[in-house]
């Protein structure tokens, strides 16, 4: 391809190594054994987007600092949401599926947002976020309230680069090896 195309084209989405790191952390079969959280196409992404949500609004914490990566944290989950997207036969309605899922994302910050600002109810706010106001069982629901608590607290006690790194993977009990990890 000239060089002149080359120069046309967007610049690739910046990495955001705080995303694999979500993903990891997403991934935990604990949330999915203790907490119950389904483990289909829906409650994957339903833990994915609470996860990368509260990432989001750790980064929101920094100001200034913590904009650009927070973006980059949300072009990645746009990226990887229009790959999967793809890979299952989204192909024809594409783009408002992936609509739809940044929705879903946005409207779950907005969630965690308020309830972080407030302290609010967090088991209202896992059932709604993660198990999508199903029923789900009240041991299950407390493991789940309870990692999402241990991970925003973690993450808070965190210097900026450390999060922006995604050097917090497996942060908090039960979801991986410890903040020293």
């Amino acid at each position: 391809m000239p060089i002149v195309f080359k120069a046309l084209r967007p610049a690739a989405p910046p990495s955001a190594p705080a995303y694999d790191a979500a993903v990891n952390a997403a991934r935990d079969p604990a949330f999915y054994r203790g907490g119950a959280v389904p483990d289909t196409m829906d409650g994957r992404f339903a833990m994915l987007a609470t996860v990368v949500a509260l990432v989001v609004l750790r980064l929101e914490a920094d100001g200034d600092e913590g904009r650009a990566p927070s973006v980059a944290l949300t072009e990645a989950f746009i990226t990887d949401m229009d790959v999967q997207m793809r890979e299952q036969g989204f192909d024809a309605t594409l783009s408002k599926q992936v609509r739809s899922l940044v929705g879903s994302l946005a409207s779950r910050v907005d969630r965690w947002r308020t309830l972080l600002a407030t302290s609010g109810d967090w088991d209202e706010a896992v059932r709604a976020s993660v198990y999508r106001n199903d029923m789900v069982a009240d041991a299950a629901l407390a493991a789940t309230t309870e990692k999402l608590r241990q991970l925003v607290q973690s993450l808070a006690a965190l210097p900026l680069d450390r999060v922006v790194a995604g050097t917090w993977a497996g942060i908090g009990a039960g979801i991986g090896a410890g903040v020293g990890a």
